[in-house]
């Protein structure tokens, strides 16, 4: 009897610890497939856990999933739990593969599946049931390329679009991108759309609903056969199928599909030789071309603004504006490119500009040439060429510039005429007598001064000539020192303008500059902010305030199309007085 009892007890025990060993395993719903079949595959436990961790699935999409499905439940006393993730597969190739371990944790243990090998052979033959939900969706949902020309010239822009066609039996619940096309050899710019438009039409002659899913213009970087990559979808479609519900309501069974839009292949046809210009830069479309100035009369050391500008429909990031050919005499700095574009179906809109600052330093009048831009028309498939007018900017007060002086002394060749009226006019008349006693002025000690003096004065006048000399040769220190003392006085000017923005700011800007040209001797075609941070930081100043000094040129440059405050216009110049004091005491 006791004997009995034991065994009960050693029974009960492997009944419990059967019921709480922890399965996790996975199933596949076949281990052969075609090609162009999918592949089930479930992972499943019988406890809840926690960190679940799916294989790679290498050398197949994942084309669904990952599903997951509890079921929970009491029968006769004994709880039967079950969780499950799934997956739908769609192989890459042909082969003999391996779906790997996937990972959880329960109960603080990690758990692995045991890896499953698939055998992956030819495309098979698909079943030819009408009433079959795959076969109904395959043949009721299309994904369609449209190209807008498929002979265009280098550089000319066309459309793409990607067109999805369904079929008014069944529905798209959701999609979603597996393979985005490259666009390699072009430069792409997609077009944003805000919100799917479904339309009714035809495809093959049925009607279908469609809309466009996707569109992006192209500009091809070379010429000859190039292809465009399809797109490739995963779409959840809805299949009606023979239930019906207890409203007598059709149901429908979802059905995941892997769809592609066919490749496409252009032929892009390359510019022509034939009457090129020879400043053409690459541009290819319609534009309009102008150069302007904001102001055409102004004072030495104030700044203008010329602005060359290119508007129009075309390829206008990919290629160069025309640069200012502007007198030598006139200070120039780095232009700003400024893009203003928008892209729809017809390509790319809207214009692109550099914009000079100009700072003369004399007064007088200096003509800015004419500047031609050339361009490939695809309308008249020739070549444009487009000239802005001549402009005169007038600098009404400064300096003159110095001009040599040709006129030689006419009158050397002529003699003084002596007035006949009085010709005894320096005769003494009058006896200047003095006691024989008194010491005259020879030998003197001013007769010796005024002896030596001149002998004293000739090495003296021959050595600040010498110097005067050297300081009109020294250009660049002339330079320096005149930008030197500009600095100070725009820092002074911008102090006295803040309130005023664009008088503050453009004050501050001349200061930053002169300020670099005195101290670095920095030219004003060098002044970009890459070069200045190289100057900079080989002058071992600080990476905070070289970083300081760029922030305010940013800041310069913002205050032309941005209001700013009173405040910051005093935080700018006090940060501008504490930067320049840091470099100038570093070097």
């Amino acid at each position: 009897m006791k004997s009995k009892f034991v065994v009960a007890i050693i029974g009960f025990f492997i009944c419990q610890i059967t019921l709480a060993q922890v399965k996790f395993e996975a199933e596949v719903s076949r281990t052969t497939i075609g090609v162009n079949e999918r592949l089930r595959v479930d992972f499943k436990m019988n406890q809840d856990g926690d960190n679940f961790n799916p294989p790679n699935f290498t050398n197949f999409t994942v084309v669904g999933g990952p599903y997951q499905s509890i079921s929970n439940s009491w029968i006769n006393g004994k709880r039967t739990y079950q969780k499950s993730y799934g997956y739908y597969l769609q192989p890459n190739a042909r082969g003999k593969f391996t779906i790997g371990q996937a990972e959880i944790l329960i109960e603080g243990k990690t758990y692995k599946t045991t890896p499953i090998n698939i055998n992956v052979v030819a495309a098979v033959d698909t079943p030819t049931d009408g009433n079959n939900a795959e076969i109904i969706a395959s043949q009721s949902i299309h994904l369609v390329t449209k190209v807008s020309n498929e002979n265009p010239y280098l550089n000319e822009g066309i459309s793409v679009e990607y067109i999805l066609y369904v079929s008014p039996d069944i529905n798209v619940s959701q999609w979603r991108p597996v393979d985005n096309p490259k666009f390699a050899d072009f430069w792409s710019e997609n077009i944003d759309i805000s919100r799917l438009d479904v339309k009714d039409g035809t495809y093959l002659g049925e009607p279908y609903r469609y809309v466009a899913l996707r569109k992006t213009i192209l500009y091809p970087q070379k010429t000859g056969k190039l292809t465009i990559e399809p797109l490739t979808l995963s779409v959840s479609v809805e299949v009606p199928s023979d239930r019906r519900d207890i409203f007598g309501r059709r149901l429908y069974e979802t059905v995941q599909k892997r769809i592609s839009a066919s490749t496409k292949e252009i032929d892009v046809k390359p510019l022509p030789q034939t009457g090129k210009p020879a400043n053409f830069t690459g541009a290819v479309g319609s534009f309009n071309f102008s150069v302007t100035t904001n102001k055409q009369s102004l004072d030495a050391t104030e700044s203008l603004e010329a602005k060359v500008k290119v508007s129009g429909n075309g390829n206008l990031m990919l290629f160069q504006l025309p640069k200012l050919s502007l007198p030598a005499s006139l200070e120039v700095y780095e232009p700003e490119h400024i893009e203003d574009t928008r892209t729809n179906n017809n390509g790319v809109f809207g214009s692109i500009t550099d914009t000079y600052t100009i700072v003369p330093q004399q007064k007088g009048k200096y003509p800015i040439e004419p500047v031609n831009f050339s361009y490939f028309d695809v309308n008249s498939e020739s070549y444009k060429v487009l000239s802005s007018r001549e402009l005169m900017i007038n600098v009404e007060n400064g300096p003159v510039a110095s001009v040599p002086n040709n006129s030689t002394a006419s009158t050397s060749n002529k003699q003084e005429v002596i007035s006949k009226g009085n010709q005894f006019r320096y005769i003494q008349l009058d006896a200047n007598l003095k006691p024989i006693g008194e010491k005259g002025f020879f030998k003197s000690l001013w007769f010796w001064l005024l002896i030596l003096l001149p002998l004293l004065a000739i090495p003296l006048t021959i050595l600040f000539g010498k110097k005067r000399k050297e300081r009109l040769n020294d250009v660049a220190g002339n330079r320096v020192k005149k930008a030197d003392k500009l600095a100070k006085k725009y820092l002074s000017e911008a102090k006295k303008n803040i309130g005023n923005p664009s008088a503050f700011y453009l004050a501050l800007e001349k200061s930053l500059h002169n300020f670099l040209k005195a101290k670095l001797s920095i030219q004003t075609s060098e002044m970009s902010k890459d070069r200045i941070k190289v100057i900079l930081r080989e002058k071992g100043i600080k990476e905070m305030t070289i970083n300081d000094f760029i922030q305010l040129l940013q800041n310069c440059e913002m205050a032309r199309y941005s209001p700013s405050s009173q405040a910051s216009m005093e935080q700018d110049y006090e940060k501008a007085a504490q930067v320049l004091s840091l470099i100038d005491k570093d070097l």
